[in-house]
C-alpha cells in the first residue's frame, strides 16, 4: 500500500513525501510509543532536574513539598515507559512522598499516645494499628527512593571493593546523600511497622560504607551521623579506632548548626529514641530550639532543615503527649515540662500604682 503512493498520478513529489512521513509515524505509533511522548518525557525530566528540584529544595513548607512528591512522581515516572527513568529527580520525589506518609503516621502515633494517656484502650489499639500500616507504606516509599538514588549514579552499594560514584555537582552529592539517609529511615520505619514492609537490613552497612564517599564537613556532619547510627544498629560495622557513636552524633549536630542544615540533629534524636536515651533526647531538643535564634539556614537547601525541624518537633510532641496528654506548646519548645523557670525573674512592684 505504501509503495502505491508513488504511483498516484495526481500527487506531486512533495505531497508523496509528506504522505510517506505520515505513514511512517503511524507505523511507529502503532508498533511502539508515540515519539511525541518520548520527547515530552525527556523535556520534563530535564526540566525537573535543572529547575524544579533546586526550587523545591529551597522551599520552607515541607508539607507542600511532600504533596508535590505524591502528585508529580506518578506523572514523571509514567514517561519511564517511553524513555529512561528519571532516577535522580525520582529519588527526591519519592523521598517527599515518603515524608507525606510519615506525617500521617505521626498523627496516628500521637492519637495512640493521647488515647493511652486517657485510658481509652480501644482507641489506642486502633490508632496504633493505623500507625503501623502507615509506617509500612512510608518504609516502602523510602526503599524506592534509596534504590532510585543508587541507580541514578550507577552505584552498587554492595560492590567489593567500594567504588564511589561520580557526583559532578553539589545537587548530585545531596541527592546521593539523601538517598543513603532515606535508606536508613526505611529500616527504622519498617521496624515501627512491625516489619510489614520487609526492608532489607543490609541497607545499613551499605549506607555506612557509601557515606564515606561524601565530604562530612561540607554536608553538616550528616555523612558521619549516618555512619554513627549504623554503628549503633550494627556494632560489628564500627571500625576499631572510631570514636563513640554518641560523641560522633553530638559533634555532627554541632557541625550541622554551623553549616545551616540540621539533619544530623534529627538523626541524633531518632537514635536517642530508638536506643532509649531520654537524657540525650532532652539535650538535642534543647540544643535544636536554642539554635533557632542563631542559625543561618543554608538557603539552597532550606527544605532539608525544615524537614529536620519537623522530626525534632515530633520527638518533642511524643514526649509531651505521653506525659501530659497534649502536644508541645509553642512557647515551651525545647523544654520537657510545662513548669516555667521562675529563677532570677524580675517582678514589677505594684506599690507605686496604688
Amino acid at each position: 500500500m505504501m509503495f502505491s503512493l508513488f504511483r498516484q498520478p495526481g500527487l506531486g513529489l512533495a505531497a508523496r513525501l509528506k504522505c510517506l512521513t505520515l505513514a511512517a509515524v503511524a507505523v511507529l505509533a502503532g508498533c511502539s510509543a508515540n515519539p511525541i511522548y518520548t520527547t515530552t518525557g525527556i523535556v520534563l525530566s530535564n526540566y525537573s532536574e535543572s529547575e524544579a528540584t533546586p526550587y523545591v529544595l529551597q522551599m520552607s513548607d515541607p508539607k507542600m513539598a511532600c504533596a508535590l512528591g505524591e502528585g508529580i512522581d506518578p506523572l514523571l515516572y509514567s514517561f519511564s515507559r517511553v524513555t529512561d527513568a528519571p532516577n535522580s529527580t525520582g529519588s527526591l520525589l519519592m523521598l517527599l512522598a515518603g515524608n507525606c506518609m510519615e506525617y500521617r503516621a505521626w498523627e496516628a502515633e500521637l492519637a495512640y499516645l493521647r488515647a493511652d494517656f486517657e485510658g481509652n484502650v480501644p482507641a489506642a489499639k486502633d490508632a496504633r494499628e493505623e500507625a503501623k500500616r502507615l509506617y509500612a507504606v512510608t518504609a516502602e516509599r523510602r526503599l524506592k527512593a534509596f534504590r532510585r538514588a543508587m541507580a541514578a549514579y550507577e552505584f552498587d552499594p554492595a560492590a567489593e571493593p567500594l567504588e564511589c560514584p561520580f557526583l559532578f555537582t553539589e545537587q548530585d552529592e545531596l541527592t546521593f546523600l539523601l538517598g543513603l539517609l532515606t535508606g536508613m529511615q526505611a529500616i527504622v520505619n519498617d521496624a515501627n511497622s512491625g516489619a510489614q514492609a520487609g526492608v532489607p537490613k543490609n541497607i545499613a552497612p551499605q549506607a555506612e560504607r557509601a557515606a564515606q564517599c561524601l565530604d562530612n564537613e561540607q554536608w553538616g556532619g550528616l555523612p558521619n551521623a549516618i555512619r554513627a547510627l549504623v554503628w549503633l544498629l550494627l556494632p560489628d560495622t564500627r571500625p576499631a579506632l572510631s570514636p563513640d557513636p554518641w560523641t560522633v552524633l553530638e559533634n555532627s549536630s554541632k557541625l550541622g548548626v554551623d553549616k545551616g542544615i540540621r539533619a544530623s540533629m534529627a538523626l541524633e534524636a531518632v537514635a536517642a529514641e530508638t536506643f532509649g536515651r531520654p537524657a540525650v533526647l532532652k539535650d538535642v531538643i534543647a540544643r535544636f530550639a536554642a539554635a533557632e535564634a542563631t542559625i543561618d539556614v543554608w538557603d539552597d537547601y532550606r527544605l532539608v532543615d525544615e524537614v529536620a525541624t519537623g522530626v525534632i518537633r515530633f520527638s518533642s510532641d511524643k514526649y509531651w503527649t505521653a506525659h501530659y496528654g497534649y502536644r508541645t506548646p509553642q512557647s515551651f519548645f525545647g523544654k520537657m515540662s510545662p513548669e516555667r523557670n521562675t529563677e532570677n525573674v524580675e517582678t514589677m512592684s505594684l506599690d507605686g500604682l496604688l
